[in-house]
């Protein structure tokens, strides 16, 4: 099925012409996958960017899958971490749902790997403790959120794999689609959503049993791994095959293949993909604290993986900095409600909203939002550093 009204102007990359969207313009398609497409966007009335994420139309027919995008968009709203990228709202426009999240310019980790490949080197040792780190922290903060009468809310992300990690160019690590990994799960057969990502998955997942967040600490030590050597831990001619090893999970120490990890990260990386639950960290706060204390002894600063990331995507940072300047320049000559032809369009709609202030709603358009935060999140504790820093965020 065709794009149609202000999706079908956009190839990716267009900053020339923005499209109306609501309170927003698109500013170009930035990716595209089966299940959705993400436009850099921005409001009519402020030069910050916004990720628009945009449910495929075909998707949108099935009730269930609207149903089930609504619903894991409105846990998404409800995170609030450095670690985690932010989700304002979700809602759609003319049919068509979104979620409005930050926006990240950098790569993902799968991304960086294959950089890393085609450069014949590696993600530095330090760097990929602090990034397996900063994934844990996000990670925590997830399966220890309660609702607003104290509950908890029992989240387990059940995809935490390196295309949902993204790496910022100014070395900010953040957990994307963290809200709708179950969602998308649901939907394998039909869009193929698990295509590539039993490599990622723990044991018990595999099995079908039911998961906690042991299962997140099992794949953030998949991802460690791959890290450590730039080779996928679990692999397979077929899916009975790789889902058969994972379910083995027999791991060789990433010292096997890069003799920078020394002895202590391995017993880490080991004891992150156990096979069995008690032997495992047992949260993802655990973790992280083995994680610094190796982390320590390096002396590491978020500078330097914010140095390695601009120098192995030199061409593409300088191309994210002009392309964003641009971006920021593009509010149209013309007042928003004087668009015409087939930028006219209805009045906008709210139906239940809240948002942060930097994200003022304009009536311009045709926009029902679904949900949004009914309320400021606490604050999960100061920010960066490492984790002499930062343990206080863990709480007890």
């Amino acid at each position: 099925m065709e794009n149609t009204g202000p999706f079908s102007k956009l190839p990716p990359g267009s900053t020339s012409d923005p499209a109306p969207f609501g309170k927003y313009l698109l500013l170009g398609m930035i990716a595209r996958g089966g299940m959705a497409e993400v436009y850099r966007a921005r409001t009519r009335t402020a030069d910050r960017l916004l990720a628009i994420k945009c449910m495929r139309p075909q998707l949108a027919k099935e009730t269930r899958f609207v149903d089930m995008f609504i619903r894991e968009g409105k846990l998404a709203v409800l995170l609030d971490h450095d670690a985690i990228v932010r989700t304002y709202e979700i809602g759609r426009v003319e049919g068509r749902y979104f979620i409005a999240m930050e926006y990240i310019g950098g790569k993902d980790l799968t991304q960086l790997l294959r950089r890393c490949q085609e450069a014949n080197q590696r993600i530095p040792v330090p760097h990929a403790v602090y990034i397996a780190a900063r994934m844990c922290e996000g990670l925590h903060y997830a399966h220890t959120r309660a609702d607003a009468e104290g509950r908890p809310l029992n989240i387990v992300n059940r995809d935490v794999s390196p295309s949902n990690v993204r790496l910022s160019y100014d070395g900010d690590v953040k957990l994307i689609d963290f809200g709708i990994a179950q969602a998308m799960l649901k939907f394998t057969s039909e869009i193929g959503v698990l295509k590539g990502k039993f490599s990622y998955m723990s044991p018990e997942q595999i099995r079908g049993m039911p998961l906690d967040a042991r299962t997140d600490v099992f794949s953030t030590g998949i991802v460690l791994h791959e890290m450590l050597t730039t080779e996928k831990l679990f692999r397979g001619d077929t899916e009975f095959a790789l889902m058969e090893k994972v379910r083995k999970a027999e791991i060789v120490p990433p010292s096997k293949f890069n003799r920078r990890v020394q002895g202590a990260l391995d017993q880490l990386v080991l004891r992150a993909l156990a096979r069995d639950l008690p032997e495992r960290f047992q949260s993802a706060a655990e973790m992280a604290e083995a994680l610094y204390g190796i982390l320590d002894t390096y002396g590491f600063t978020q500078g330097e993986l914010q140095e390695f990331i601009r120098g192995l995507c030199r061409q593409d940072y300088a191309k994210e900095l002009e392309e964003v300047e641009v971006c920021k320049a593009s509010l149209p000559s013309e007042e928003p409600d004087s668009f015409s032809g087939e930028h006219s369009v209805p009045e906008m709609e709210i139906i239940e909203s809240s948002e942060p202030s930097s994200l003022p709603a304009r009536p311009t358009e045709r926009l029902e939002v679904i949900d949004a935060p009914t309320e400021p999140q606490p604050d999960p504790g100061p920010k960066g550093g490492l984790w002499a820093k930062i343990k206080g965020r863990f709480g007890k």
